[in-house]
């Protein structure tokens, strides 16, 4: 399956305003915003559990980092509330589920395959900071290695956002809105910018809290090699 696939083109997906999509694992639902892979895949998405729902234990081969949106995701390392980062690198292994239920955001296959770092952050326990050369943007660092860096960033009400995206840049919206290239973008939207891009941006009356990740996308994404 190939969804998003050509990483040379700016890309945007509506969270809130797609169906859910079944998984092979029953009470869990997904909406897909990239995909490169069938059921092992690259991939980009929010992921739904139903309350008691889990999946089986398995092994992220790729690595898995995720961000807790609403609920609380559980598995044997602990129970991670909204406004929880969370990097299982290549080889880890769990049993997910959520007794209560929670929507994550999950990307799937797209770490250095000899990172061996696992990272849980509770970034709502974190003070943002302001960030050098961005009037009055503020950030929570996240991860940051050679590849590429997560952040969450806090526009202003209103603000002109402008960043320059050698490496590519993703943007997922937690709170509030912003718009770019004339679309608009709220809760759970996503939007992808190739490496070369620039991001020019406006904040919405509220301002946007986002999710950032910059500097992944200077190589052409595969596809896993399922053996």
């Amino acid at each position: 399956m190939e969804l998003n696939s050509d990483f040379s083109q700016r890309a945007a997906m509506h969270g809130a305003a797609l169906d859910w999509v079944a998984s092979p694992m029953a009470g869990v639902e997904r909406r897909m915003f990239d995909r490169l892979g069938d059921e092992v895949a690259r991939a980009t998405t929010i992921v739904r559990y139903a309350p008691g729902s889990r999946f089986s234990p398995h092994v992220h081969t790729g690595g898995e980092e995720y961000l807790v949106l609403e609920g609380v995701f559980q598995d044997e390392h602990g129970d991670f509330p909204v406004g929880t980062y969370v990097r299982n690198p290549p080889q880890s292994e769990h049993t997910p589920g959520s007794e209560p239920g929670c929507v994550i955001f999950v990307k799937l296959w797209q770490f250095d395959l000899a990172d061996r770092t696992p990272v849980r952050i509770d970034f709502n326990a974190m003070p943002a900071q302001p960030c050098t050369g961005r009037p009055g943007v503020q950030i929570i660092p996240l991860f940051q290695d050679c590849r590429e860096e997560v952040r969450i960033e806090h526009w202003p009400a209103n603000g002109e956002i402008s960043l320059d995206a050698p490496g590519g840049l993703e943007v997922l919206v937690l709170d509030g809105s912003f718009s770019e290239a004339g679309e608009n973008f709220v809760y759970q939207s996503w939007l992808r910018l190739p490496a070369g891009g620039h991001l020019s941006a406006r904040a919405g009356p509220e301002g946007a809290r986002v999710w950032v990740k910059s500097g992944h996308l200077r190589e052409r994404p595969r596809a896993p090699v399922v053996e």
